[in-house]
C-alpha cells in the first residue's frame, strides 16, 4: 500500500521529487530547496495525503558532503494517521524558503534550525537567535 502511495505522488509531482524511499514502513521524500514550499503545500492539501500538521523541522550536519546540511520536515496526517518525512540538502550559503505561510508553526522550528546550524530560511518573519546568546559566535 505504501509503495502505491509513493508511486502516485512521484507521478503527480515529479519535478518536486529528487527521490523517494520507503524504509521500515516510513515514507521519505527528497526534494529541492526551490520546491520545498510547493511540495509541502501539495502534501498538506492533496485529498489522499492531508498532512495538515507540521510536527517538526530539524537538520543533520554531514561535514564531508558538498551539501553538508540535510533539512528534515516531519508531517502528520491526522485523518489517515500517517507520518511522512521530507528532506532536502543544502550547503552553508544556500537559503531555504520559509514554509511559514503553509504551516504557521514552522517559524519557530526554522528559528531553532537557523540558530543551531546557520541554515538561512528566506523570508522567515522572525529569524533571530532562540537558543544561544546574541554574543555567541558560530552555530
Amino acid at each position: 500500500m505504501l509503495y502505491n502511495y509513493v508511486k502516485s505522488i512521484n507521478l503527480m509531482v515529479p519535478k518536486f521529487i529528487e527521490k523517494s524511499v520507503i524504509s521500515k514502513e516510513e515514507v521519505i521524500f527528497y526534494t529541492y530547496p526551490e520546491h520545498v514550499a510547493s511540495f509541502l503545500a501539495f502534501l498538506k492539501n492533496h485529498t489522499n495525503g492531508q498532512f495538515e500538521m507540521l510536527v517538526d523541522i530539524a537538520a543533520v550536519d554531514y561535514p564531508e558532503r558538498e551539501k553538508r546540511f540535510e533539512v528534515v520536515y516531519m508531517l502528520l496526517s491526522i485523518k489517515y494517521n500517517t507520518r511522512i518525512i521530507v528532506k532536502l540538502s543544502v550547503d552553508e550559503v544556500t537559503p531555504v524558503p520559509t514554509v511559514e505561510k503553509i504551516f504557521p508553526n514552522a517559524g519557530w522550528y526554522e528559528r531553532e534550525t537557523w540558530d543551531m546550524f546557520g541554515i538561512f530560511f528566506q523570508e522567515n518573519q522572525d529569524l533571530r537567535r532562540i537558543l544561544t546568546d546574541y554574543g555567541f559566535e558560530g552555530y
